[in-house]
This record gives structure tokens, C-alpha cells and sequence, in this order.
């Protein structure tokens, strides 16, 4: 099911530490309740290509919401916003979940929200996307795409900002979660999937992994040479009829 009609907009709300952070909001305008997803950018910014995925969700019947994670860096294209993070060595982990939680309360407190809310990432989202799911309450989905790190197998990588490998945190999972991956793509590579996939199952959680052969990191991205058309179009079929399932629509 799709809608033809929706509003897009750039909204104020309430982030990490109380601060004053700039999201995209888009929305279905038909009458009636609608779930609402949170869609966690990719670690090269608030891009053209998130913007468009909070639009894909609108069109499919959620109130998306985009937080932008690097507001606090100041003015200028995502590329330039992006390196500077980057050379900083990224953002902390307690902040991108402070920014999550506020845009899931944003999404409660819109007339038209359901109540239920899920969460997708890609990337450094991704792994954001699976954090969120271990450590914030009130997740009733969560779509993890392609994330990196999940799993950390040399403590060296772990710091301040982050100080704990997300795939620790597994047992503190309560809402179900889908999972879609490139089998050719470094990070997260196959050994760390199979570790994360071995981690739910031992645990009991309910999840479903979805592997795809030719893909790489980001072939969901059409802006991209990774974009893999057909093993995209499925992938979302696939996640779609998840979210169906776990939120409504």
C-alpha cells in the first residue's frame, strides 16, 4: 500500500542533553493513525539519500523522522560536515542515542502517531540502529542495514565514545529485528554477521537475517556505484513486510 499525498519538512526537536536539534520529518496526509520510524543517516551525513528514504517511508504510510546527528558541528555541505566528524573521531555513542530517543518522543507526541515506532539504520546507522534497540526503551522494530562494528573483536577499537561493542548488549533486546547485508562488503563482513546471527539465536531474540550475493556496503544507496537494483528492490520488500508485521501500516 502507498499514498500519493505527503508533507516533508525540516523540524526543531528535542535532542541529547536538552539541545535544540533539526530533523526531517515527512508524513503520509491521509486521515487516520500511522506508525512512525526513525531513520538513523549513514556515516557520511544527512544526505540527499536519507532525505529520500524518509520520503520512501511517507509514501508507504509512516511518519518518518531523520534526526540530524551532526547538527552541532555547524553549517556546510554533508561531505565537509562528514570528514570533520570523521577526523574527530565520530560522534559518541550515549549523544546519537539521546538524539534517537528525542526523535522517537517527536514521533509520539504527532496527533497522528499510532504509538508504534521502529527504527532503521545504514552503516554507522545500522549499528546505531541495533545500540538503540539493546539500550532504549519503548522499540517495538528495529532494522539494522549493513551495520558496521556491531561486532568488535579487538578491544583497542572500543574508546570513550564508545565504549562498548553493541553486540554485548544482545540480551537487552526486546523488540524484533531484521537484518539485510552484502555478503561482499568488509564491514560488517560475513564472520561478524554470522557472530551477530549466532549471538540472537543463542539468546532466544526474535530476528530474521537476509545475505545477498554481488552486494557490497550501501547497495541499497541509488546514489551509489555499490546499488544493487534488483537485490535492493527485495530487501525492502523485505523490510517493509516486516515492519508490516511488528508495526502496522
Amino acid at each position: 500500500m502507498s499514498y500519493e499525498g505527503q508533507q516533508a519538512e525540516v523540524v526543531s526537536f528535542k535532542a541529547h542533553n536538552g539541545d535544540t536539534g533539526e530533523a526531517y520529518y515527512a508524513r503520509p496526509t491521509r486521515a487516520g493513525k500511522v506508525p512512525g520510524i526513525v531513520v538513523i543517516m549513514h556515516l557520511p551525513g544527512w544526505d540527499e539519500w536519507i532525505i529520500e528514504v524518509a520520503r520512501k517511508f511517507a509514501h508507504h504510510g509512516y511518519a518518518a523522522i531523520a534526526p540530524h546527528l551532526y547538527f552541532r558541528e555547524g553549517p556546510g555541505s554533508p561531505d565537509d560536515i562528514g570528514a570533520r566528524v570523521r577526523a574527530a573521531g565520530g560522534v559518541p555513542d550515549a549523544q546519537v542515542m539521546g538524539d534517537v530517543a528525542g526523535s522517537i518522543a517527536y514521533l509520539r507526541a504527532q496527533p497522528n502517531a499510532s504509538g508504534k515506532v521502529g527504527v532503521i539504520g545504514f552503516c554507522s546507522g545500522g549499528r546505531h540502529a541495533y545500540l538503540a534497540g539493546c539500550s532504549l526503551s519503548g522499540i517495538d522494530a528495529v532494522v539494522d542495514c549493513w551495520g558496521g562494528n556491531v561486532v568488535v573483536n579487538d578491544p583497542k577499537l572500543l574508546d570513550a565514545k564508545r565504549p562498548v561493542a553493541p553486540i554485548d548488549l544482545t540480551e537487552k533486546l526486546t523488540a524484533p529485528l531484521i537484518g539485510i547485508f552484502g555478503n561482499d562488503d568488509p564491514n560488517p563482513n560475513r564472520e561478524h554477521v554470522n557472530k551477530t546471527e549466532e549471538t540472537l539465536k543463542k539468546l532466544g531474540k526474535s530476528y530474521e537475517f537476509h545475505r545477498y550475493d554481488g552486494c557490497g556496503h550501501a547497495f541499497f544507496n541509488t546514489m551509489r556505484v555499490s546499488h544493487r537494483p534488483e537485490q535492493a528492490l527485495d530487501g525492502w520488500n523485505k523490510v517493509f513486510a516486516f515492519l508490516k508485521k511488528n508495526l502496522g501500516a
